[in-house]
């Protein structure tokens, strides 16, 4: 074709309409609805936004303008980039001190770490370590339950610290959840932190001290809404709390900054912290709050609940997809875990990769030069004000009940998120929620230390608790457990496959069986491709095991299944066997009454199968 003709080509303009029938012919005439998604937040997702998703009276024109959710600042990251604020874990004060020296010459620029008993082993020291970074760079401490004596610590030298900026906060409230109890009776908890406040305020006033801390319920599996819904009540809790106390609004609002936690949903993540600053914003307007006060300063951390101990390595990539996620969203501080933090470990190299996936966002994805990279995505918009409204749904919902603290006192919010837990980890027993490494694609030779699984109620609560625990802890568990099986007996837990036919008949599924399996543990050892019934009777004995798994095609089931297991019944009455697939209901009778316990599909419920297999082989090859 000529140029000339080209030039007056012209395309037909198509709409949803066209797209949708486009669709479905993909489908193979599948409805659409097809690809619409639920997620934990029961927001339903479309496969395709347009402009005309978009609410233009919910939008902010530019970056740095009411409503803020495209940022706190006009030109984004451009004259203030987020803070490198990796908290640095220690078991020592001296090697807290040796870890941030390292950081600080390797591109952190913010002091980070949460604040333990182990820190005030040496105040003189701790006094330099504050003077040393306090001139270095600023501050990104959470003090956890500890705020008033490292406070107090903090004052003790203010001539030095006085220039100190950042944040050094904790929120009482937060601390509560995660134990069930406050440290002391509630009217005094809050009493000496709101005095430790304003003895802070007027000895270092550019250090934010009234820290929000979101991180916790998402670690215990709340969701997006949750999470947001519970950090307005709880700032606005803290912001009544200051006037009744004879605080200035702005002044107030000028020691807020607001702790999350970035899980893995990319797009969930960012639209929530921009839906967060939205509703910050009009909340604090309804208190008669100027512009500049109403901006939401975050501090974000990546998931502790989407970490493994297994295949850890992978948590790298984890991280990273976080902490794009974050930025994008628009956070003032950022902290990014090590790969083997789920281990309870920690590294020079792991705390380096760490650091240097934040220098990269920075320097080579050039993140802080362009502002509000996610602005005017159609779908991010709509997602952010669809958590914003729901979010607000929420909090209405905690306000209407007394607040945050008589919905934890009643443990209302407790089980609220431990119902979205529930089904985050069905999700994840059945397999529609991927793992890497742990419940899909698991290498049963791995081995890892585990340290902690979980953590036991005090006997104080008094209420229910936050349960933080990983998703990927249930897998763990089986795997240790497996592991010590074979410790005590000699024997790993074992599954024989019995692959019927040639290769290409059997194939798919043993490969399933294998790691189906592996997730928890087991191992599997392959027979050849079995022909007929004398060399199955060869392999079963020869292999010395209990349990054994059938893999073949559907016409193989059809053809000398039944009779097969039958067989195999007969002549091994102690052998336990399963069959890979899911047949239907009248042949899974059949198979059944036949002598088959267990089906294996992708249907199946992986953990509750392999948790029931492990007690058996337990019990098999007496390893209790």
């Amino acid at each position: 074709m000529k140029l000339e003709k080209m030039k007056e080509i012209t395309f037909p303009i198509s709409d949803n309409n066209d797209w949708a029938k486009k669709a479905e012919e993909s489908l193979r005439g599948k409805s659409i609805e097809n690809l619409y998604k639920s997620t934990y937040e029961k927001i339903q997702i479309k496969p395709l936004y347009t402009k005309k998703d978009l609410d233009p009276n919910s939008l902010a024109q530019y970056p740095g303008e009411s409503n803020y959710s495209r940022g706190i600042e006009r030109v984004g990251y451009k004259l203030k980039s987020w803070h490198i604020a990796n908290k640095l874990p220690y078991k020592t004060l001296d090697q807290l001190i040796e870890k941030s020296r390292l950081a600080f010459s390797a591109g952190q620029n913010a002091l980070a770490f949460e604040v333990t008993e182990e820190v005030f082993s040496d105040k003189d020291s701790l006094k330099k370590l504050l003077k040393e970074f306090s001139a270095l760079g600023t501050m990104s401490i959470h003090t956890k339950e500890f705020f008033i004596p490292f406070m107090k610590v903090v004052l003790e030298q203010q001539s030095e610290t006085g220039k100190m900026t950042g944040f050094i906060g904790s929120d009482p409230i937060a601390e509560a959840a995660t134990k069930g109890s406050f440290n002391q009776r509630e009217k005094e908890t809050f009493n000496q932190w709101l005095e430790s406040v304003k003895e802070a305020d007027s000895s270092i006033p550019n250090v934010k001290t009234i820290l929000v801390d979101a991180a916790p319920y998402q670690n215990s599996g709340a969701n997006a809404v949750q999470e947001v819904g519970i950090a307005l009540a709880t700032g606005i809790y803290y912001v009544q709390k200051l006037l009744d106390n004879g605080w200035e609004l702005e002044k107030a609002l000028k020691k807020f900054v607001f702790h999350f936690a970035v899980g893995a949903n990319f797009f969930m993540e960012t639209a929530k912290l921009r839906a967060a600053r939205i509703l910050w914003d009009k909340a604090m307007e309804a208190y008669g709050a100027d512009d500049e006060s109403r901006k939401m300063v975050i501090s974000a951390e990546t998931s502790q609940l989407t970490k493994t101990v297994f295949d850890p390595y992978v948590n790298l990539l984890r991280a990273g997809n976080e902490a794009f996620s974050a930025v994008l969203g628009g956070v003032q501080y950022l902290s990014i875990g090590t790969l083997d933090e789920a281990a309870g470990e920690s590294s020079v190299f792991s705390e380096r990769i760490a650091r240097n996936t934040q220098l990269i966002l920075k320097a080579e994805a050039h993140l802080e030069k362009v502002a509000d990279p996610a602005g005017g995505s159609y779908y991010v918009e709509a997602l952010t004000k669809e958590i914003a409204t729901k979010a607000w749904e929420f909090f209405l919902e905690i306000d209407n009940k007394g607040g945050i603290v008589e919905e934890l006192k009643a443990s209302n919010l407790q089980k609220k998120i431990a119902d979205v837990r529930v089904q985050r980890e069905k999700d994840v027993f059945m397999r529609k929620q991927s793992i890497i490494g742990t419940n899909v694609y698991a290498n049963v030779a791995e081995k890892a230390s585990f340290k902690g699984e979980g953590k036991s109620i005090a006997a104080s609560a008094e209420f229910e608790r936050l349960e933080t625990k990983r998703l990927a802890e249930p897998y763990e568990i089986l795997r240790k457990k497996a592991r010590e099986i074979g410790e005590k007996s000699g024997a790993y837990p074992t599954v024989g496959l019995i692959c019927l036919g040639e290769l290409k008949k059997h194939k798919a599924r043993a490969d399933f069986i294998q790691g189906f399996l592996s997730a928890g543990g087991i191992e599997t050892f392959r027979s050849s491709e079995l022909s007929d019934i004398k060399a199955v009777f060869e392999f079963v004995q020869l292999s010395s095991l209990n349990h054994f798994c059938i893999c073949g095609d559907n016409s193989q089931y059809a053809e000398i299944g039944v009779t097969l297991v039958k067989e195999i019944e007969s002549k091994f009455p102690e052998v336990k066997l399963s069959l890979a697939g899911n047949p239907d209901a009248a042949m899974r009778k059949e198979f059944s009454d036949a002598g088959i316990q267990q089906f294996y599909h992708l249907n199946s419920n992986n953990y509750e199968i392999l948790a029931n297999l492990l007690k058996e082989m337990e019990v098999a090859l007496g390893a209790k």
